[in-house]
């Protein structure tokens, strides 16, 4: 059986149920969040090609047409640096394909 633990006020077993979003769960407008969402799968999925390929920085670098220190800031995630339009140039320059699925 769990122990409720408060601090301060603070019961760490209280759980709230995420939309799936964080960027919605966030605060972030819904048409926003969507599609920071969208950038942040997109750069996960780029850095995990690059990750199985076992390319170093200077090789992905030279494979997206890009220099190093942007290859670097893909590698440590920084999504704010990187539109979508940019990691859908890098996922086709990988040969990923990507495509865009619209639901109702």
């Amino acid at each position: 059986m769990a122990r409720k633990k408060k601090i301060d006020g603070w019961d760490d077993t209280s759980v709230t149920k995420g939309s799936g979003n964080i960027f919605l769960d966030l605060g972030f407008d819904e048409d926003e969040a969507t599609v920071l969402l969208m950038r942040t799968d997109l750069m996960i999925s780029i850095q995990r090609h690059i990750e199985v390929k076992g390319w170093t920085q200077a090789q992905a670098a030279r494979t997206l047409g890009i220099t190093a220190p942007r290859a670097s800031q893909l590698k440590k995630g920084v999504w704010q640096e990187f539109s979508l339009d940019m990691l859908l140039k890098f996922a086709a320059r990988l040969g990923m394909r990507p495509k865009l699925k619209l639901a109702a």
